[in-house]
């Protein structure tokens, strides 16, 4: 596997589907890309209505939808504080282009957590079609997002796009919608997909002039190598602390490395992207702690206790942990892994958000 660290540069542009899933997935990343004054834009699907809530003191949050959104979207902003990232928006007040009103797709004015249930350790699946909320996203239909989100991207005309991998990282319903939705976006956006032989957009469909027909923003997506994601399992059991924490909370419960994994695990990556998360971690940090209501016991390693390896000689290390609503530990990696499929990444395949002699698509 050939892996290139991330540099950023042009902007960079987050689609999640809730609120905890931008620090989660791909908290490193943004908080590098800040760091570095590039533009950050974040894209949050649907508030998390139908989240699990942890712990007593906000558990009568948990099935009073608009009381816990309201209230992620206040965890939301304080990780988003602690990760540098000031653009922020929510899918659902982007008013869609007057070409998806006229298709007669226009959505509903909200855009809801679908719901799951866990099939699995750390492997979700799609809840009941009877229990769906009214506005899940997974029900709303596929352009009318798709095109509110294409307007962000013209709008914001950001050098990557990252979102989940085409399985959604973990099977959740909304993760694979939000993959959807964004390669549907791109398409849109680049003025090659709206329904005309010739790529010339119709009347109502802005694209800037000479747009049509750009490559667009490079499409990432997070994974991680089946390798490293076992490797971190073994590690966390060993990591200083992790016992006293077991004896403390007898619900907590450590992932068995030999288990089946999510589909963000992949083995066969030939080429990635890699973030360092060690000179972001305190901001990473920060933002798990924020979302108080979905993470639980986030926790670091001592300084002391870290290897002093190299990070390319050290690529599996763990930097710390914490655990979801399922009380299964997690670790906390040193490194956030990014694949560009070759469709987005055009002829020849390279991870021009890193290029420093390419062309800069929309940003030039």
């Amino acid at each position: 596997m050939r892996s290139e660290p991330v540099r950023p540069r042009g902007g960079l542009l987050a689609v999640h589907a809730h609120p905890d899933d931008e620090t989660l997935a791909t908290g490193a990343l943004l908080a590098t890309w800040a760091a570095s004054g590039e533009p950050v834009t974040l894209v949050t699907c649907t508030r998390g209505e139908q989240g699990e809530v942890i712990g007593t003191e906000l558990a009568h949050l948990e099935g009073d939808g608009p009381a816990l959104a309201a209230h992620r979207e206040g965890e939301l902003a304080e990780a988003l504080a602690s990760l540098g990232v000031s653009d922020h928006v929510f899918l659902d007040q982007v008013e869609p282009d007057e070409s998806a009103e006229v298709a007669g797709t226009r959505a509903p004015v909200a855009f809801r957590d679908s719901g799951m249930a866990w099939a699995a350790p750390g492997i979700a699946r799609a809840a009941a079609e009877a229990d769906l909320p009214d506005g899940a996203l997974v029900g709303v239909p596929l352009d009318d997002a798709a095109h509110r989100l294409a307007r962000v991207l013209r709008e914001r005309r950001p050098r990557v796009v990252v979102t989940y991998e085409p399985s959604g990282g973990y099977g959740h319903p909304d993760h694979v919608r939000a993959h959807e939705i964004t390669v549907r976006a791109i398409a849109l956006a680049r003025g090659g997909e709206h329904g005309t032989p010739d790529g010339v957009a119709p009347v109502g469909v802005r694209v800037p002039e000479g747009d049509t027909g750009e490559p667009g923003p490079e499409l990432w997506q997070s994974v991680v190598p089946t390798a490293v994601a076992r490797a971190a399992r073994r590690e966390l059991a060993g990591l200083p602390g992790i016992r006293a924490l077991l004896a403390e909370h007898p619900d907590l419960t450590l992932p068995d490395p030999q288990e089946d994994l999510p589909p963000v695990a992949k083995d066969d990556l030939e080429e990635v992207a890699v973030v360092e998360v060690a000179p972001v971690l305190d901001a990473v940090v920060g933002a798990l702690r924020a979302h108080a209501t979905q993470v639980q016991h986030v926790g670091t390693v001592p300084v002391a206790a870290r290897s002093d390896a190299a990070p390319s000689e050290a690529p599996d290390g763990v930097l710390g942990w914490y655990a979801l609503s399922n009380d299964v530990l997690a670790a906390l990696p040193s490194r956030e892994f990014y694949t560009v499929p070759p469709e987005s990444a055009g002829p020849p395949r390279r991870f021009t958000g890193n290029d420093q002699t390419g062309p800069v698509a929309w940003t030039q």
